[in-house]
């Protein structure tokens, strides 16, 4: 095989993102990039721990996203592109990937970024005692090999197609300085464009431009993130001018501020993907009929239109839309409640017997509205429902770590990477697979697209994957969700803020007009 071949290989499955574009009546007019300020962001979820190897989690990693720097990054057609390696190849056999990396590189600590810093974070993700998401990234990785300070070269023991793609992602591939995972949780240093300064948990996060950036200083001298949950708070802030720009305009104003030449509107398809979690170690899940009555009891179309005022779009597959691995065969079920109640009574829970309770979190104000919308479904098949609204980090503590869960209701933020996607949620060892979801079936084809190189073969292996998420209702799919941002006029660079993966932003050219 040839190496170009592979290379393709790695990244075909990606697909493009499909973004929207600045409101055109809005647009800034184009004008040379100021240098100075601090722009004040409405973020709309909170962030935890800022150890990115170790969190899971989008609010955070939109952050981070500023902080840390990886080897290799995308392009917005997610082809893979230096970062702080210059240069990056595999062997023929594709067990050899060597990086050579960018001199003069700097950590915010003011260390060059070295070979011994490479090899220090891939091991410090392979380490089981470390807890890192994508640990499963470095499962075949037999050794690192450093013989200068510039050049790294990783060893594989059988081929991992996608290896490459999931190292141009934050979460595999951030680089730390050497030794430095012990002060990541609190005070994370990266070799980003802004530097962390500080956090105070659940208010707001402090960033400073990096002057010795690789790829040149930032115009901001700061970001300084708010975290704001409820829409129409972080809104309200917009319009005071309290909030140079806010992510999440609520979806039922984003025709109003449209409409208003004050603000700048951004919006683009997808932000994320949402879907209702069922427990399997709950009893009553363990069986999929089950499962499929849930299924059943939700009208996809009009919970989209009454908890996102018909901001996205329903789906039946996880995959990126524009990705060859989704699969358009496959159909959401139509509401049925009759044959809902049918198959309940069928699993021996006949109307009145079966009582659940929906944990939801706060930090998506319309996961509530969903879950509200739902229980009178779910009241109407018969079903007793209870529902728990948990703050973010109630939620992550209860449901993503403890599995204390009956049924819940999470969003993903594309995971344009279908191995990232695929094995983490569905493998019954993948990081993401907080419902005790154990199927061989998934296993064998999770494990299976690993080692699959040629890009069309490994998306009809994903194909599959769905399908069996589907035949067996392990989740239940709803929909994928519009992005937005809205901002003052006196915010430039906003057509590049948002990465390609449709969820982290990038303010390295973000500016404010003087």
């Amino acid at each position: 095989m040839k190496r170009r071949d592979f290379l393709k290989s790695t990244t075909a499955l990606g697909g493009a993102a499909l973004f929207g574009t600045l409101a055109p009546a809005r647009l800034m007019a184009q004008e040379t990039p100021v240098k100075g300020g601090t722009l004040i962001w409405g973020h709309s979820e909170t962030t935890q721990n800022l150890d990115r190897h170790k969190t899971g989690t989008a609010s955070t990693s939109r952050v981070l996203q500023n902080v840390h720097a990886g080897l290799i990054t995308v392009d917005k057609d997610f082809n893979l592109i230096p970062d702080l390696a210059e240069s990056f190849e595999q062997s023929e056999d594709g067990l050899t990937y060597t990086f050579k990396l960018r001199p003069g590189a700097k950590f915010h600590n003011g260390k060059d970024v070295t070979s011994a810093d490479v090899k220090y974070s891939f091991e410090r993700c392979a380490d089981p005692a470390t807890g890192a998401t994508n640990k499963p990234v470095f499962n075949d990785m037999t050794g690192i090999e450093t013989p200068d300070d510039l050049t790294v070269i990783v060893k594989m023991g059988k081929v991992n197609a996608p290896f490459l793609a999931r190292i141009a992602e934050h979460g595999a591939g951030v680089i730390m300085p050497e030794g430095s995972g012990d002060q990541q949780g609190t005070h994370p240093i990266g070799a980003g464009p802004f530097k962390f300064v500080r956090r105070e948990f659940g208010n707001e996060v402090e960033l400073e431009r990096f002057d010795d950036y690789w790829g040149g200083p930032a115009y901001l001298d700061k970001v300084i993130a708010k975290e704001i949950t409820e829409p129409t708070v972080r809104l309200t802030g917009l319009q005071t001018g309290e909030l140079h720009m806010i992510n999440d305009i609520p979806a039922d104003r984003i025709a109003s501020v449209e409409g208003d030449s004050k603000y700048q509107v951004l919006t683009w398809f997808p932000l994320n993907w949402d879907f209702v979690n069922l427990n399997h170690e709950f009893e009553p899940f363990k069986d999929p009929k089950v499962r499929q009555a849930f299924d059943l009891m939700i009208d996809k179309q009009a919970l989209l239109e009454g908890a996102l005022w018909g901001q996205g779009k329903v789906t039946a597959s996880p995959s990126f839309p524009s990705s060859p691995t989704y699969n358009h065969d496959l159909k959401q079920r139509p509401q049925d409640l009759a044959k809902a109640q049918q198959l309940l009574t069928e699993a021996g829970y006949p109307p009145g017997k079966l009582e659940v309770v929906f944990k939801v979190t706060t930090n998506y104000p319309y996961h509530v509205e969903s879950a509200q919308i739902m229980l009178e479904w779910f009241q109407a098949a018969g079903v007793k429902t209870k529902i728990e609204q948990l703050t973010w980090a109630d939620w992550l503590s209860q449901c993503w770590v403890n599995k204390d869960f009956q049924i819940t209701m999470m969003n993903f933020f594309t995971l344009w990477e279908p191995d990232f996607l695929y094995y983490s949620l569905w493998n019954s060892t993948g990081a993401f697979n907080y419902r005790h979801i154990n199927d061989k079936v998934i296993d064998d084809l999770t494990e299976k697209a690993r080692v699959t190189v040629d890009p069309m073969a490994r998306a009809d292996i994903y194909k599959q994957v769905q399908q069996r998420v589907f035949d067996e209702t392990h989740d239940i799919l709803l929909w994928f969700r519009n992005g937005s941002i809205g901002a003052q006029q006196s915010v430039g660079g906003l057509d590049g803020i948002v990465h390609p993966n449709g969820s982290n932003l990038n303010f390295h050219k973000v500016w404010l007009k003087a």
